[in-house]
């Protein structure tokens, strides 16, 4: 078996996917609430800053970038989870628990890529606003809610009508769609 080995770089900035374990299921938008609020709270804990980010509903994608003297990034991901699969459960969401009697919400894992260089930050950032257009959710980039595409149109970076006809391509840690 292939051992995967993670890249932590103090204050790198990465590109993750994170998928719920049921790629059926719609928790990530029917709940983005307690989503934020987790995202919300492991950030006053420990610090990151969200670059670019897409909320879909088994799914989400984002550019983080961590403090310059840290790289646990995997234990932000793990604080998150939790705490987004606890307030579903304390909301009444039926959650299923697998043979260990633990809650199987999420993927066990994740996918993480370090950004390289500025044109790396750019192909991934374009990737995560893209993404909704991709899995045929909206016509537009701009007509999905959850996406910090509207921060980048407000700040002037992005036109209102980016993402147009084309695609964005690559491999990005989505299962062969």
């Amino acid at each position: 078996m292939v051992r995967y080995r993670r890249n932590f770089v103090p204050g790198g900035t990465y590109f993750f996917t994170v998928t719920l374990d049921d790629r059926r299921s719609s928790a990530l938008v029917d709940h983005v609430d307690k989503l934020r609020s987790a995202f919300r709270v492991t950030r006053a804990e420990r610090p990151f800053t969200i670059n670019a980010i897409v909320i879909l509903p088994d799914h989400l994608h984002l550019i983080m970038t961590l403090p310059d003297d840290d790289a646990d990034f995997s234990g932000r991901w793990r604080r998150i989870k939790s705490l987004f699969t606890h307030r579903l459960a304390a909301s009444g969401v039926p959650i299923s628990r697998n043979d260990r009697g633990e809650f199987a919400l999420w993927q066990r894992r994740f996918w993480e890529h370090t950004i390289r260089d500025d044109t790396d930050f750019e192909r991934c950032a374009d990737y995560i606003h893209y993404n909704p257009v991709k899995h045929g959710l909206v016509a537009s980039p701009i007509e999905w809610p959850y996406t910090s595409l509207h921060r980048c149109v407000r700040a002037g970076v992005l036109p209102p009508d980016w993402g147009g006809p084309g695609e964005i391509n690559g491999n990005f840690g989505e299962r062969g769609d």
